[in-house]
């Protein structure tokens, strides 16, 4: 439904964005996650027919963005991250406007903007002008604006920006049941936990390439060497000598980060069990010892420091 293939632009010297290959298939949410300046708002601009790439390709529902870019944007609703509106039009007044040169008729605007400010929470400030609304309740007027010709595509950069706890949960509520409806959602956010809690995937870009994609399980394996594993031992059991004689047998590097407590970081993850059998032969009192997996944040920050150092 949203894809790319080697998609690439270049402002001048500046690589903005290299080679990316991405899919989003129907029913599917892709959560873009990179810090500032990684190409995430560069590429949902390429992707909505605002930006012409330097190479590469990018379509909508099979529509080509280059050669067929009206039909392409057709099928697709764009909701900017900084979204704007005339400041004096209400809201009732803009949305009516918008649905009008996307093709609906008058009747079908009306129904379309009756039902997406419903779902949005967006009725009582229907007669409000857009100047008058706070951000949250902005990005709300543009997520309305993205869905009037209920599009199969969605692109979204920051949504969840602006909004309160409560307002971001009921956003993602909407944004997964547009997913169930069969709708293809691509945003963007800085926001780790939205990530994880609606993603169906996940692609990391840094610096314009992409670092890595898949689920969340799916990303955790690229971090498995990394995993450590904590050991606590009973108070007094001083078993930093004992654990040492085993770093080289099955090399690890010991870290202690307290009394009788140590972080041990292995190269080969498939060892693993040999070494739980070998803490136990040790006759020290094990309290607890288990695998600390990393999350979302430290799969990001990992992946960002490997291009940066």
């Amino acid at each position: 439904m949203i894809r790319t293939q080697k998609l690439t632009k270049k402002y001048g010297d500046h690589l903005a964005l290299a080679d990316l290959d991405l899919e989003v298939s129907p029913g599917e949410i892709l959560g873009f996650l990179g810090p500032n300046g990684a190409g995430k708002s560069t590429t949902l601009r390429l992707l909505s027919g605002f930006l012409p790439p330097t190479s590469g390709s990018c379509s909508i529902a099979g529509l080509d963005l280059t050669q067929d870019s009206l039909a392409a944007r057709q099928k697709t609703g764009y909701l900017p991250e900084n979204f704007v509106a005339p400041q004096e039009m209400r809201v009732q007044e803009y949305l009516l406007f918008r649905a009008r040169l996307k093709g609906l008729n008058r009747k079908r605007a009306k129904a379309a903007v009756s039902t997406y400010t419903e779902r949005l929470g967006l009725t009582p400030r229907l007669r409000q002008p857009f100047q008058a609304l706070s951000k949250g309740f902005r990005q709300r007027v543009g997520l309305a604006d993205a869905l009037l010709a209920d599009p199969p595509a969605l692109l979204l950069d920051e949504p969840f920006s602006g909004l309160d706890p409560l307002q971001r949960q009921e956003i993602r509520e909407i944004l997964l049941g547009l997913a169930e409806q069969g709708k293809a959602i691509l945003f963007s956010s800085h926001v780790l936990p939205e990530v994880e809690e609606i993603a169906t995937r996940v692609q990391i870009l840094h610096q314009g390439h992409s670092r890595a994609v898949g689920t969340m399980p799916e990303l955790q394996e690229l971090l498995q060497r990394q995993a450590s594993l904590l050991l606590r031992l009973a108070p007094g059991s001083h078993g930093t000598e004992a654990l040492q004689g085993g770093a080289a047998t099955f090399h690890f590097t010991l870290e202690t980060t307290g009394p009788d407590r140590y972080l041990l970081h292995m190269e080969d993850p498939h060892r693993r069990p040999e070494l739980f059998r070998w803490v136990a032969s040790l006759g020290v009192d094990v309290l607890e010892f288990r695998e600390i997996r990393p999350d979302l944040e430290q799969l990001f920050r990992s992946l960002v420091e490997e291009v940066t150092t």
